[in-house]
């Protein structure tokens, strides 16, 4: 794939809603990046959301609405698209969080990295970006 490629974390949708660098970072490199996130994360995003927007006084269904506004730019991978690396991916998660086994399955499939701020992903044989560092990896 010539194009850059990357696969995010739940908790990467989630700041993108939350804050606004992780978006800021999505949205500026939207041209010459591929965002991708397993439904799960998208699913997970939905779920905890609400919660954590009750929490901070925010609005829920504005910040859906920047959740959902995120899909056409970070593609959401079915699970047929990536099920065949459930075994290699749970091979090299299980020990730590075998729920995250859809993330790192996608990378596999894909053959990028996983934007996240989960440490369970490190070590696990695909190269990891965190926020702090991710933009170096789409500058490069």
């Amino acid at each position: 794939m010539s194009t850059k490629a990357i696969v995010l974390d739940a908790n990467i949708l989630v700041r993108a809603v939350l804050g606004t660098r992780a978006r800021q970072l999505i949205l500026e490199n939207a041209s010459t990046v591929q965002f991708f996130a397993p439904d799960v994360a998208y699913a997970d995003a939905r779920k905890y959301l609400p919660a954590l927007l009750e929490k901070r006084g925010v609005d829920s269904a504005v910040a859906m609405r920047v959740l959902d506004g995120l899909e056409p730019i970070v593609q959401c991978m079915d699970a047929d698209q990536y099920a065949s690396f459930k075994q290699p991916a749970m091979q090299r998660i299980a020990q730590r969080d075998a729920d995250d086994w859809p993330i790192l399955a996608c990378a596999l499939a894909i053959g990028c990295p996983v934007w996240t701020e989960d440490a369970d992903f490190f070590g696990t044989g695909v190269a990891t970006w965190t926020s702090d560092r991710v933009a170096l990896y789409f500058a490069g």
